[in-house]
């Protein structure tokens, strides 16, 4: 499965995070954000297992549970409503445990934007990779 580099996060990220913020619109394709919990995380204050995750991302793989990359289906609502197969997530290692834990990288394809969620998906952080 090959998935967008995330080498033009700054510009589609930036202005996604601008839309998220002040609850404005993304004009690339006229998407209106309205999450409703969504925050910001400075990309050096993820955990290092986050920076792991973004990299095998990046990377293309390999991953390290077969959940890796499939389809984030939004049932939550807080993240920008987007059709189905929009976003993919990706397992953060949490360290000690011996399940999946509940960390999570969810990309989003268009605006090649990362979410990071520590408490599988009651919140998530958009990754300003800007700070």
């Amino acid at each position: 499965m090959r998935f967008p580099p995330r080498i033009t996060r700054t510009g589609a990220a930036a202005a996604l995070l601008s839309a998220l913020l002040v609850g404005g619109t993304v004009t690339a394709t006229s998407a209106t954000a309205t999450p409703t919990a969504v925050g910001s995380i400075c990309y050096g204050d993820l955990p290092s297992q986050a920076h792991d995750t973004l990299d095998l991302i990046e990377a293309g793989g390999p991953f390290p549970f077969p959940q890796d990359g499939t389809t984030f289906y939004n049932r939550e609502g807080i993240l920008p409503s987007q059709s189905t197969g929009y976003y993919h997530e990706y397992t953060v290692i949490t360290p000690g445990s011996s399940t999946r834990g509940a960390r999570r990288v969810v990309t989003g394809e268009e605006y090649q934007e990362d979410y990071y969620t520590a408490d599988h998906y009651a919140s998530f952080d958009l990754v300003d990779y800007d700070c």
